[in-house]
C-alpha cells in the first residue's frame, strides 16, 4: 500500500491546538496579538483556526467567560495528509535537540501527542517578520484505538518514535 493511502486510512485526524493565556495579558491582544497569531496558524496548516472560549471565569488566569484561550484546527483528508509529511519529514528534524519522540507521547487510546515550543520551526514562517512567539501542541488520532497497534503504525509511517 502507498504512504498516501496507509496515511488517509489509517489516520482519523490531526487537532492543532494553540493556547494564548498568557500573550492575553499583553497590550492590545485582540487589535494586533490574536489576528497575528490566526494568519501564522493559518500558514502553518491551511486552513482557519477556531476560537476556544474560556467556558467559565477564573480570577487567578484573569479570565472571564468567553474570553478566547486557545485556538484549534482539525485536519482531515488531503490536508491531514501534507500536513503530516511536512511535520514528520520537515519540522521535526528542525526542532533544536531532537532525538526522537518519547513513547509516552502515545496515549492508551494510541493518540500521539506532540508539543512543540516554537512555532519558527516551521518552514512557513519567516523568523524576521513574525512579531509574537507561540507554542503549539499537535495530536494525531489513529483509526486504531490501541496503544501497541498505534505505535506500530506510527513508526510504518515514520515518525521518529525512540527506542523502548
Amino acid at each position: 500500500m502507498s504512504k498516501p493511502n496507509l496515511i488517509k486510512n489509517n489516520l482519523e485526524k490531526i487537532v492543532v491546538n494553540v493556547g494564548v493565556g498568557r500573550l492575553r495579558q499583553q497590550g492590545q491582544f485582540e487589535e494586533k496579538i490574536l489576528p497575528e497569531i490566526i494568519q501564522e496558524l493559518s500558514m502553518i496548516t491551511g486552513q482557519k483556526p477556531i476560537n476556544r472560549p474560556a467556558k467559565k471565569a477564573i480570577a487567578t488566569f484573569k479570565t472571564r467567560l468567553g474570553d478566547i484561550v486557545g485556538l484549534k484546527v482539525t485536519l482531515r483528508g488531503k490536508r491531514m495528509f501534507d500536513f503530516f509529511t511536512r511535520f514528520v519529514n520537515v519540522v521535526l528534524p528542525r526542532v533544536k535537540d531532537f532525538r526522537g519522540l518519547n513513547l509516552k507521547s502515545v496515549d492508551a487510546a494510541g493518540n500521539l501527542s506532540v508539543g512543540i515550543e516554537d512555532q519558527l520551526v516551521f518552514p512557513e514562517i519567516d523568523a524576521d517578520k513574525t512579531r509574537v512567539d507561540f507554542g503549539l501542541e499537535v495530536t494525531v488520532v489513529p483509526v486504531i484505538k490501541n496503544r501497541e497497534k498505534a505505535v506500530a503504525l506510527y513508526r510504518e509511517l515514520g515518525v521518529p518514535l525512540k527506542k523502548e
